[in-house]
C-alpha cells in the first residue's frame, strides 16, 4: 500500500491518501468539506480538476474517457501519484449543461 500527498489548490488543505482508499473517504476522515452526493460516480458533485498527478477511477461512470484523464470524481478516484486537485471544477460537458440551465432559469424569471 502506497501513500500519496494530495494538495487542494487554493484552499491550503493537504491530505495523505493511500492507493487503496478513495480521495473522498480520506477527506471525510480528515474533516475536509468535500462536496458529494451519490458516492457512486454518477452525479459529478465531487468533481475536481486534476492539475498534477494521476488517479485510477474505473467506476467513474459519469465521466467520458477523455474527461477522466483531466477530472477526478473523488468518490471513486484513488491516487496513483501525488496530486494537485482543484475542487469544484466540472468537465466542459457539465459546465455547458450548467450554463444552459442558468439561461433557462433566467428566461423563466423574466416571463
Amino acid at each position: 500500500m502506497t501513500a500519496y500527498t494530495i494538495e487542494f489548490v487554493g484552499t491550503g488543505e493537504t491530505i495523505t491518501c493511500t492507493d487503496k482508499e478513495t480521495i473522498l473517504s480520506r477527506c471525510l476522515e480528515e474533516g475536509i468539506a468535500q462536496e458529494y452526493s451519490c458516492r457512486v460516480g454518477m452525479c459529478l458533485a465531487c468533481s475536481a480538476e486534476i492539475l498534477e498527478g494521476e488517479v485510477t477511477q474505473p467506476a467513474a461512470r459519469g465521466l467520458t474517457e477523455t474527461e477522466a484523464e483531466n477530472y477526478a470524481l473523488t468518490c471513486m478516484a484513488r491516487p496513483q501519484s501525488d496530486l494537485k486537485l482543484d475542487r469544484g471544477k466540472y468537465p466542459p460537458s457539465i459546465e455547458a449543461d450548467l450554463e444552459a440551465d442558468g439561461a433557462r432559469d433566467s428566461a423563466v424569471a423574466d416571463d
